[in-house]
């Protein structure tokens, strides 16, 4: 554990289910990044990509109207059994990024993306639709990049963390050029974890990673609508 996610509160899903990704590193950095900013009793939060619901049953706690979307099944039933285990109210939807909540707009969009590179041109099935995302690893980075500014008010924020692996200069330009106001609000090195180490070889041979290195770093993508 590192010393930037060592001091973060650690929420604790009451329910997981197999193949639903367990909240880790990132979702602790990103839950930091959502307790800095002045969420107003009823502001209006997106959670794309919930998983276990750990960032959406925080965010209703302090006050927020969530609606988190997955498109796994199994994430939609996890969201849904802790925000009524913990007494929060979440609505929960099931599909395809912004897709699921057609013409709406909210004050604060978080996003804990798939942002792994992987080898092989097919497309992750199973529990690996959670971490695998195509050979760069912007497989849905980019698209929650293109999606954010017409699901955000204007002044509404985007918070979405990935890692060094998969550009954040390329997320930074990219959301720049849809009028967002975007720079890296936090880093933090943290070890690898088992789906890293298992492509370990790989990564190295396509320049990601150096010989030696040992850490990723996580950063939070803060942009902001003007």
């Amino acid at each position: 554990m590192s010393a930037a996610t060592a001091a973060l509160p650690r929420p604790r899903p009451l329910v997981t289910l197999p193949g639903v990704y367990s909240p880790q590193d990132d979702t602790w950095l990103l839950l930091r990044a959502l307790y800095r900013e002045d969420l107003t009793a009823g502001a209006e939060l997106l959670d794309l990509g919930s998983g276990s619901g750990a960032l959406a049953v925080r965010a209703a706690r302090r006050g927020a109207r969530v609606t988190a979307v997955d498109i796994s099944w199994q994430a939609v039933l996890a969201t849904r059994l802790n925000a009524w285990l913990s007494g929060q109210r979440v609505t929960v939807r099931r599909g395809d990024l912004t897709a699921a909540v057609a013409g709406r707009s909210f004050d604060l969009l978080l996003s804990n993306p798939p942002y792994v590179p992987a080898p092989g041109a097919r497309r992750p099935r199973g529990p690996a639709r959670a971490w695998d995302a195509g050979r760069d690893g912007r497989l849905l980075v980019d698209r929650v990049c293109d999606a954010a500014a017409g699901a955000l008010r204007p002044g509404g924020v985007l918070l979405m963390v990935h890692s060094e692996l998969c550009g954040p200069e390329d997320t930074l330009q990219r959301l720049s050029r849809t009028g967002m106001r975007a720079a890296v609000s936090d880093r933090a090195l943290v070890p690898f974890g088992p789906v890293l180490r298992s492509r370990l070889p790989w990564l190295r041979s396509q320049g990601l990673l150096a010989q030696g290195q040992d850490k990723e770093e996580l950063v939070i993508i803060r942009a902001e609508h003007p």
